[in-house]
């Protein structure tokens, strides 16, 4: 079963007991990415880790190591 069968059986559920429909799948999934990522963020400056661009510092270390 995938989401919308789930989403259609939970519909039907509830207008036969007269309760509120659910949410379409997906309607909620921006709000949940923006979220979890201005929680990394945020448990990133508490660590006293830079709360941007961690990715490219990563990358560039690893791709430009300095001459010793």
């Amino acid at each position: 079963m995938n989401a919308l069968h789930q989403y259609l059986l939970d519909s039907y559920r509830a207008e036969q007991r007269g309760e509120r429909m659910p949410p379409m799948p997906g309607t909620h999934d921006i709000a949940t990415l923006r979220a979890v990522r201005d929680s990394r963020r945020f448990d990133a400056v508490v660590a006293g880790r830079p709360a941007r661009a961690r990715l490219r510092t990563a990358l560039s270390r690893l791709l430009h190591p300095r001459a010793c």
